[in-house]
This record gives structure tokens, sequence and C-alpha cells, in this order.
């Protein structure tokens, strides 16, 4: 968990798994356990918009290919 040192409110959570497949499966086998965590973490929520959710995806090189 990080947070912005430019903006103290905003907060960063990072996980990282070995392929999106991995990640997708992750969504379909929430624990109850889990889930009540996900609701007491929703709890503090102060805006009454959702948390921005993105994805990050590793950019490698692909063979003759460059990162742009």
């Amino acid at each position: 968990m990080f947070y912005d040192t430019a903006d103290p409110s905003r907060y960063l959570e990072t996980f990282v798994v070995e392929s999106w497949a991995e990640h997708l499966r992750q969504h379909e086998r929430v624990t109850v356990a889990e889930r009540a965590t996900q609701e007491r973490a929703s709890a503090f929520q102060i805006s009454e918009m959702p948390p921005i959710v993105s994805h990050l995806i590793y950019a490698h090189e692909a063979e003759g290919e460059r990162i742009k």
C-alpha cells in the first residue's frame, strides 16, 4: 500500500500476478473472508464516487520490437 506524496488522500494498492488469466480467476474465486475485508475497506470511502481502478500490464520488448 502506498500513498501519493502530492496528494496524501490518494492511496495505491498493488498486486502482481503471473498472467491476466490468473487475475481474472482471482476475481471469480473471492472467499467470504476476502469479501468481508473488501466491505470493511469500502466503509472508509469518503467520496460517493467508487474508487478508480486501473490495470497496468508489464511492457516487455517483443523480438525485434521497441517499447515506445
